[in-house]
């Protein structure tokens, strides 16, 4: 955590508060006041990264990510979150970097291989995608379960039909209820090895 003032530390609280009842303008007022008062404040210059972001405001949310971790280049937040943005943004080459510094960080963390996987995969680098999506999928089988969809992709366009067979059932035990589970079914059906 980075120490601030006390009064700092107050106007940190009362950005927050002004997040939660979601009074961004507010919170973006207290957040650059508080930047202005400390700009070494990295956790400030992500969470005004963040109200940007919510306040559909992309460049000053990039510039806000990139000044905390230009202060932290370590700060796994602010790598993250810039990566995210990129990839919300199809900047897929961009989010690459942050994302791998992320790792580098915390390399036992769901998203940040998920997302660096799907970036890997929207440059065509499906090679590079797999470890990562494989990495999303053991740290959180659940909640990246569509790492399972984004491999059989990978695998189909590959031509390799058995894995994605293999992926897409998967998939199915995972989210049972999946809205296009009759499609997947088909493809299972059509492509599954015969005995």
């Amino acid at each position: 955590y980075y120490q601030r003032t006390p009064a700092n530390q107050k106007l940190f609280e009362k950005a927050q508060a002004a997040t939660d009842k979601k009074k961004y303008l507010e919170a973006v007022g207290l957040f650059n006041e508080l930047v202005a008062n400390d700009p070494n404040d990295f956790q400030a210059w992500s969470e005004l990264g963040t109200v940007y972001l919510i306040d559909k405001k992309p460049t000053e949310a990039e510039k806000a990510y990139a000044n905390a971790i230009g202060i932290r280049p370590k700060f796994f937040l602010g790598l993250m979150n810039l990566g995210r943005l990129r990839m919300m943004q199809k900047n897929f080459e961009g989010a690459i970097e942050p994302l791998t510094a992320a790792l580098s960080v915390n390399a036992a963390s769901a998203d940040a291989n998920y997302y660096l996987g799907e970036a890997y995969l929207q440059v065509k680098k499906g090679s590079k995608a797999v470890g990562y999506l494989n990495e999303a999928l053991k740290l959180d089988p659940i909640g990246k379960a569509e790492a399972h969809l984004r491999l059989a992709t990978l695998y189909n366009a590959d031509g390799m039909k058995d894995k994605a067979v293999s992926e897409y059932e998967e998939f199915l035990k995972k989210k049972p209820d999946y809205a296009d589970s009759r499609k997947l079914r088909d493809y299972i059906d059509a492509n599954k090895p015969k005995q």
